[in-house]
């Protein structure tokens, strides 16, 4: 297995990251992160905080920026980038995140999206064409705080689970 995630930097895509590496540390699987970056697309690297407000576009900084990010967050994934026309059409990047999903052989993508309570189709940005293919399961990630595992388990008593009987006495 490999879990796949899309990487723009955003929060959300931070949080996808952050839990597809949990389970694949868990699962001992694989966790490629990937970047679509549009060529000389300074306006689209400035909407997503990959360059500042004068800072010319340079895709070899941007891709540097990205890969730190991913470093920086999770050590243990690894990172892959794709470059795109500066004007690529609609649906360019997440086609091309579909075919590295393939290549890389995910059985999971890791998608952060602040549209998950909608139907499917309607997400936003990628995911409604990534969540749309058969190839690999999809996790949206919506809330960028982790989950409270602890919290949970320290509040569930074990005593009373039906699985009571592997408990030692």
């Amino acid at each position: 297995m490999t879990f796949l995630v899309p990487f723009d930097g955003s929060e959300l895509a931070e949080a996808a990251l952050v839990r597809a590496t949990r389970f694949g540390a868990v699962l001992e699987e694989r966790v490629p992160a990937v970047s679509v970056v549009p060529r000389g697309n300074a306006d689209y690297a400035r909407e997503r905080g990959w360059i500042g407000p004068d800072e010319p576009f340079d895709v070899t900084a941007v891709v540097s920026g990205l890969h730190e990010r991913v470093t920086e967050l999770c050590p243990s994934a690894d990172f892959r980038h794709e470059v795109v026309d500066r004007y690529a059409p609609a649906g360019t990047i997440s086609r091309r995140i579909r075919r590295v999903a393939v290549d890389e052989g995910a059985s999971m993508v890791f998608v952060g999206s602040e549209n998950a309570g909608r139907l499917v189709t309607s997400l936003g940005s990628v995911g409604g064409t990534l969540a749309s293919a058969g190839d690999y399961d999809v996790v949206i990630v919506r809330n960028p705080t982790p989950a409270r595992i602890a919290r949970l388990h320290e509040e569930t008593d074990r005593r009373n689970s039906r699985s009571d009987f592997f408990l030692p006495e």
